[in-house]
């Protein structure tokens, strides 16, 4: 069985209890004061009836406040409901004890205005019995007086003990919640303070992965800029040559194999070329060359 549940109903066997012993305190002292010889034999006297019933019902004031902590916690909404039910019906019966509690006091003293004519009228009377009785009563009414003041006195010390113990649970209470919230707050902050971690370091691998590849970039980028210039330059002494060549050829054709001769001296150079370029097979340049093409 749950533990709220159990609490639950240890709350409701404890009210049982509590109510019919504070309907029994009322009851006497509804009955209180009806005659001499009931109250002889009744050691209780009314104040102390009347503390105790103001002590019923505190306790059952303090049920129903554990009962309404109790009842959102139930495991089921049928429970709950029910709970709350018996809370609203709780509330009720300990209304009606007190009003319960109004009339017996009212009653009480009623009869003990009847009992205490019934005394003025023997004491009024003559004879031996009458002044023993005066002085019964004298030594009754003074033992009763500070019986009655002593016990309001434990019984305003009990309400306050009671009232501190449960101000004591009360704080107690909040200090384990206010642990148990901290101690959750602190494997947060562990689970949290990890994955940071780990955060971090993969921010410095990503970090050094980009300068690495910037310095990649730069690399190839001046690499290839090389070899773009290189081939460019070597394009153009290649088209100079060619150039120069195709001067000389026209210049041939025309007759003048001394200029076309120049022309290529000049050519080869100033021109570079690589392996590429035709070599020279001891061909008089004076012949006239024939484009095939």
């Amino acid at each position: 069985m749950d533990k709220v549940v159990e609490e639950v109903e240890k709350t409701k066997k404890e009210w049982d209890d509590a109510y019919s012993k504070t309907q029994q305190h009322i009851k006497e002292i509804q009955e209180y004061g009806k005659s001499t010889t009931e109250e002889t034999k009744n050691k209780s006297s009314l104040p102390r009836l009347n503390g105790l019933a103001q002590d019923g019902l505190a306790l059952l004031n303090s049920l129903q406040f554990n009962l309404d902590l109790l009842a959102p916690q139930l495991p089921t909404d049928e429970e709950v409901q029910s709970a709350k039910a018996m809370l609203e019906t709780w509330k009720s019966q300990s209304q009606s004890l007190r009003m319960s509690l109004r009339n017996a006091n009212l009653q009480a003293k009623d009869n003990m205005r009847k009992t205490a004519q019934k005394e003025r009228e023997l004491l009024l009377g003559g004879g031996e019995e009458s002044t023993v009785r005066r002085r019964n009563l004298q030594t009754k009414a003074g033992m009763t007086s500070a019986a009655e003041s002593i016990t309001e006195s434990l019984r305003r010390t009990r309400q306050l003990m009671v009232q501190e113990v449960e101000r004591s649970t009360s704080t107690l209470m909040t200090f384990e919640e206010s642990t148990g919230v901290l101690k959750k707050a602190e494997s947060e902050y562990k689970g949290h303070k990890s994955l940071l971690s780990r955060t971090r370091n993969l921010l410095s691998t990503m970090q050094r992965h980009d300068v690495i590849d910037r310095v990649i970039l730069i690399v190839g980028i001046v690499l290839f800029s090389c070899a773009v210039l290189y081939v460019v330059s070597k394009r153009i002494g290649i088209l100079r040559l060619q150039r120069t060549i195709t001067a000389a050829i026209r210049a041939g054709m025309a007759g003048k194999p001394e200029l076309a001769r120049k022309a290529v001296e000049e050519g080869i150079n100033q021109g570079r070329f690589d392996g590429n370029v035709a070599p020279d097979n001891g061909l008089p340049l004076q012949q006239p060359m024939h484009d095939e093409l």
